[in-house]
């Protein structure tokens, strides 16, 4: 058993950090784990931290297949408000939610009025019962969805929150809430992002080996966001955040490469 920070708050922190962008990461913890947010600072990540009673803490147990997991949590932590963040501006505001009582609708909304909304949904499609992780739907998604210019989830979750087996259809079904790039990702098996009646497919890059695949939709998005702030098109963004976190999977842990790195391995698929 490896015990390791963890979240979209440590992965997507750690692997933006590789690149020169001015980011500030928001977390919820525990006076007895600030010493992960010690750590995070000597990556060179600014930390806004919101004291609270717990920090969530997730056991993820593996399949052989690394794109199979479940899931137990033992502890929850505080969720967010508005009075923290009234002061935090941002072109864009990437949310990590892990469960579905972290970040309200109120306080989407409220962000949507000074940046873009970046949203990874899985953790409001997380149920926890007697310490187990159950997939269950998300009642609000309807009006949080207004203020949404990007999500990303994987197959299963998209069934979750549109109930169709269909990517496609799914993908449509999340854009006509108004979400702007539907990010669709599907493990070993790559991603599609849909956007403006376009489908893009982007392949999977894999390692030579696969060691850790914990954080990598995390990795991709910080690779996607970063490439789209830059000015990249669709395509690129999503190459290579692909690539990014089809490297981050080579090695334990979040990923510690470069910009430089990312691109000579998506070049290797060329």
């Amino acid at each position: 058993m490896l015990y390791m920070p963890g979240g979209t708050a440590y992965y997507f922190s750690c692997a933006l950090s590789r690149f020169d962008v001015n980011y500030l990461l928001v977390t919820a913890l525990a006076e007895k784990e600030m010493r992960y947010v010690e750590d995070l600072s000597a990556k060179g990540i600014e930390v806004k931290v919101q004291p609270s009673a717990h920090t969530v803490f997730f056991e993820n147990i593996y399949a052989e297949n690394q794109d199979e997991r479940s899931q137990r949590v033992t502890q929850k932590a505080d969720p967010f408000t508005m009075e923290q963040l009234k002061d935090v501006d941002a072109k864009i505001f990437h949310l990590g939610p892990l469960l579905a009582d972290d970040i309200s609708v109120e306080l989407i909304r409220e962000l949507a009025k000074k940046g873009k909304i970046s949203l990874d949904v899985q953790g409001y499609l997380r149920e926890v019962v007697d310490f187990k992780v159950n997939a269950t739907g998300w009642p609000e998604r309807i009006e949080a969805l207004k203020y949404v210019d990007i999500l990303k989830a994987d197959v299963a979750e998209l069934k979750a929150l549109t109930g169709c087996d269909d990517v496609e259809e799914g993908a449509k079904l999340v854009a006509g809430c108004c979400v702007k790039e539907v990010i669709i990702t599907n493990g070993s098996s790559g991603s599609v992002i849909y956007s403006d009646g376009v489908f893009y497919t982007i392949p999977a890059y894999r390692p030579v080996e696969i060691i850790d695949a914990t954080g990598c939709g995390d990795t991709y998005m910080a690779g996607y966001l970063y490439q789209r702030n830059k000015g990249a098109g669709i395509q690129e963004s999503g190459e290579f955040a692909a690539a990014m976190a089809g490297l981050k999977t080579a090695g334990a842990g979040a990923f510690a490469g470069t910009e430089e790195d990312v691109v000579e391995f998506w070049k290797s698929f060329n």
